[in-house]
């Protein structure tokens, strides 16, 4: 196997710890605000907030995991519990987007006389403490899908609080409870919205696609072009991790190479496939006239 050392942006957990115990106090915030003031959109953000703080945490555990490395037994080590950990999240989310909207009908037809104002202060608190957890996961979220799935959840938590917030003053200045309802059912057709788009791509990469972007006949079209290369056949390109893209193949070399001239033309594929599609770690098995199929994608 090679492998293209590049530049990795260091995610750290520490931004991450913050964030679960500024959650933890916003969500018994929440719970006790929702129970005396009698809002369901305030206790359903507490709800979504409880979820977020157990998916932080399994974001942690998984990152930190993920960090271990590899031994005789785990000759990856953990890289991809990052991936569970992201597709663990987003499920999440939409499991409790559908427990909010049940809830949230059962309100619309019986609403209840609410608190405003404390339902006011509660949801401005939300939106100070989710947001500035956002703002110390952002950076991270572009690099990781773990790190992405922990800010979805504390971003979704802060527009949540937003919509909280609105129909805390239109509740408060008009007395209309039903908008508690209505607010509900919007956070939580915003959580299976952003949660799907994630569980979808982090299935891909467990189920080992072939990563977005990645065209195998433009891979095999370019390595083609390198003098002393046959065929390239039983292709495989996948994701280890998301900073990790491998790549798998049988090459049809066009003479029979020596051991230091076959390593030679490997360093070219090598680097090509690394610049151009950013694989950086690939594994080739040489042949020379050998009987197999040659075929692009071959079940094994």
């Amino acid at each position: 196997m090679s492998q293209v050392h590049i530049h990795k942006h260091e995610v750290k957990g520490t931004n991450l710890l913050i964030s679960i115990v500024l959650n933890v106090v916003i969500t018994i915030a929440q719970i006790v605000g929702g129970i005396v003031s009698g809002s369901l959109a305030l206790i359903s953000d507490a709800l979504h907030n409880f979820s977020d703080v157990l998916s932080l945490i399994f974001s942690l555990v998984a990152h930190k995991l993920s960090r271990r490395k590899a031994t005789i037994n785990q000759t990856f080590g953990l890289k991809r519990s990052e991936l569970l950990a992201a597709f663990v999240n987003a499920a999440t989310l939409i499991i409790v987007a559908f427990i909010l909207i049940y809830g949230a009908i059962e309100r619309f037809f019986k609403p209840q006389e609410i608190e405003s104002n404390l339902v006011i202060w509660l949801a401005l608190l939300g939106i100070l403490v989710n947001g500035f957890s956002v703002i110390l996961l952002k950076k991270d979220a572009d690099h990781n899908l773990n790190m992405k799935s922990a800010y979805l959840h504390l971003f979704t938590d802060m527009m949540a609080s937003v919509a909280v917030l609105v129909g805390g003053l239109l509740m408060k200045f008009y007395g209309w409870f039903w908008v508690d309802s209505v607010m509900t059912i919007l956070i939580a057709v915003y959580l299976i919205i952003v949660g799907s788009d994630l569980i979808k791509k982090s299935t891909k990469m467990l189920m080992l696609f072939t990563p977005e972007g990645i065209d195998i006949k433009e891979v095999v079209r370019e390595v083609h072009k390198i003098s002393g290369v046959g065929k390239l056949h039983h292709i495989h390109i996948w994701h280890l991790n998301e900073e990790e893209i491998h790549l798998e193949a049988h090459l049809e070399c066009s003479e029979d190479f020596t051991l230091t001239e076959f390593d030679a033309l490997l360093s070219k594929i090598e680097l090509l496939v690394f610049e151009k599609f950013g694989i950086n770690h690939i594994t080739i098995q040489p042949e020379f006239k050998k009987e197999d199929p040659k075929d692009f994608i071959v079940q094994d």
